[in-house]
């Protein structure tokens, strides 16, 4: 084995090995594997194609790279990853982000921007991704947010920490809504929905999520079902109740909505045009 090769040539073999096991955009997750071991940013490897890597810096790479071979989740092996332009602490404790719960928050934003300083409720929480984003988005905002995991609230917690942001959200481990009774403006939840007949179909990195966080029972409704029905006690009149679904629920969370007199329902498309989002107003 040479005593160095060019870091062109790394992640070259890195982007191949990577491509013969199976996993999506090869090169991408082989840029910031290398970058990671580096310690550089992964644009920062175009400026160093010609750099010498000798056996000291390939070591902890090849590591790294058989994890991601086994389609260990990529955000595991970092340690992080990115949502809505922010980095936040990621690993087993809670489901890897989503892009298109990138677009909830957005369209919670869009809700919550309508009142003056909302409370707002983030039901399943996990890494706390979403009530952490919406708190740093909207400073007037009082943040509550729930998770029955307390390894996951452990994790939103550190995440909080990370974005100096413990102050602006008050955590509670519960099963779907907080004790007390607070009203909130706006409930927001991205909860498993998975019917539990797809679980075995799951992409590899998936499976590595916890299967609480995926499994929404029989039909994909089960924690959704619960929620609807007992969310209008804990909104306000106006208040508005935000979900993430999944792919063919659409008409069966409008009509779960409906029967709960939940008015102005509507369902909004991510952008691989999937109804992903469904919304009611109580009262």
């Amino acid at each position: 084995m040479p005593e160095s090769l060019p870091l062109l040539d790394v992640l070259r073999s890195t982007e191949r090995y990577l491509a013969d096991r199976g996993v999506d955009n090869p090169r991408l997750n082989a840029e910031h594997l290398l970058a990671h071991a580096l310690g550089l940013k992964r644009m920062e490897l175009y400026l160093q194609f010609d750099r010498p890597l000798g056996e000291t810096e390939r070591a902890p790479l090849r590591d790294l790279v058989k994890r991601r071979g086994a389609r260990e989740p990529l955000q595991h092996i970092l340690g992080t990853a990115e949502f809505y332009g922010r980095t936040f602490g990621c690993d087993r404790r809670a489901l890897v982000p989503r892009p298109e719960t990138e677009q909830l928050v957005e369209f919670a934003l869009e809700l919550a921007k309508t009142k003056t300083g909302p409370t707002i409720l983030d039901i399943g929480t996990g890494s706390g991704v979403i009530a952490l984003t919406v708190a740093l988005e909207l400073p007037a905002a009082a943040l509550h947010a729930t998770d029955a995991s307390p390894d996951a609230l452990t994790l939103a917690a550190e995440n909080a920490a990370r974005h100096q942001a413990i102050d602006r959200v008050t955590f509670h481990q519960a099963d779907l809504l907080p004790p007390g009774d607070t009203p909130f403006d706006l409930i927001i939840a991205n909860l498993p929905y998975l019917p539990t007949g797809d679980m075995s179909a799951l992409a590899p990195e998936v499976r590595h999520d916890p299967p609480t966080a995926l499994d929404g029972g029989p039909d994909g409704l089960s924690d959704i079902r619960r929620l609807i029905e007992s969310a209008p006690a804990l909104l306000v009149p106006g208040g508005a109740l935000l979900l993430e679904i999944g792919f063919g629920q659409a008409q069966a969370v409008h009509s779960l909505l409906d029967a709960r007199k939940f008015r102005d329902i509507s369902v909004r498309s991510d952008y691989q045009n999937i109804p992903r989002f469904a919304v009611g107003f109580h009262g």
